[in-house]
């Protein structure tokens, strides 16, 4: 018997100045609850502009974060069903 599948949709924003690019993910998960992470990038002054490189290294910087935040999430609700500490969940 098949079951249905469930998709997850990530949002990803930035907001760039000269020198540094922000990222803001999002994932809304069927529960209903919500989870959010940023990540940052710089550029030093010597680099060319290049934006798209920018929004790589902060979305990929807010993603990692937000991967760990969804195991800690992940991890809480193991203890929680089961009524003792789990080995921590690692990347």
């Amino acid at each position: 018997m098949l079951k249905t599948a469930i998709g997850w949709h990530v949002e990803l924003e930035f907001e760039e100045d000269n020198h540094r690019t922000r990222a803001a993910a999002l994932v809304r998960l069927p529960d209903g609850s919500e989870v959010r992470s940023h990540g940052y990038a710089s550029r030093h002054p010597a680099d060319a502009n290049q934006p798209r490189v920018g929004e790589e290294v902060a979305g990929a910087r807010a993603l990692n974060e937000l991967a760990m935040k969804l195991l800690t999430k992940a991890h809480d609700e193991i203890d929680e069903a089961s009524g003792r500490t789990s080995y921590p969940l690692s990347p």
